[in-house]
């Protein structure tokens, strides 16, 4: 038996294998690998999400229902008539996959005096309130009525009439006019002026 062997140094195979839970803050703190991914294959996955929601975001856009504008507006007050009486020809094409399905027509105006809004005669009263403004008659059109139906393409040319508590002068100065259409399932169609008065 040897007495001087001297200290025992351990073998490979003896020693300690790494302990991820117990890595020395030394250790830790020094390199940035142990912690972070490698960056190239992030920078793929993030390229990746971005052409995804830019795909989903641009099909799922929302889509013009409707185009259209106000083409001609009269307005009549004769003298025996203590409120005007306004008539709108207006086109919309439907420029959209569904059939349009009209559920309510009304028009705005906006003046020094405010915003005003009426809801569209109906086309029952049409021969009604021409024969009171019988100035109107010459640019009689059919009615843009409510319940009407235009297919994906199509086109339709109307009348709407209303009326506002505006006289001549006070209407002919108006910053803004325009007519909404309201379909049953889709969003609301605002038609304007294509040579509306200028804005004050």
């Amino acid at each position: 038996m040897a007495e001087n062997e001297g200290p025992k140094t351990p073998d490979k195979a003896s020693r300690p294998e790494y302990d991820a839970g117990h890595v020395p803050i030394t250790e830790e703190l020094d390199s940035a690998k142990r912690t972070l991914p490698p960056a190239a294959p992030v920078a793929i996955a993030l390229v990746v999400v971005a052409i995804v929601v830019g795909i989903i975001a641009y099909t799922e856009r929302s889509k013009p229902v409707a185009q259209g504008g106000i083409d001609g507006v009269y307005f009549s007050q004769p003298a025996n008539m203590p409120s005007p009486m306004i008539l709108l020809e207006v086109t919309l094409r439907n420029v959209g996959d569904k059939t349009l399905y009209v559920k309510n027509i009304s028009a705005n105006l906006r003046t020094d005096q405010g915003d005003q809004s009426d809801e569209a005669a109906s086309a029952s009263d049409f021969d009604r309130y021409l024969s009171a403004y019988p100035d109107l008659l010459r640019h009689k059109g059919a009615p843009l009525v409510v319940e009407m139906k235009i297919q994906p393409g199509a086109e339709q040319k109307g009348t709407v009439m209303v009326s506002f508590p505006v006289n001549q002068q006070q209407f002919d100065a108006r910053k803004d006019l325009s007519v909404t259409i309201e379909p049953y399932d889709q969003k609301a169609i605002v038609l304007r002026e294509k040579s509306a008065a200028p804005p004050k």
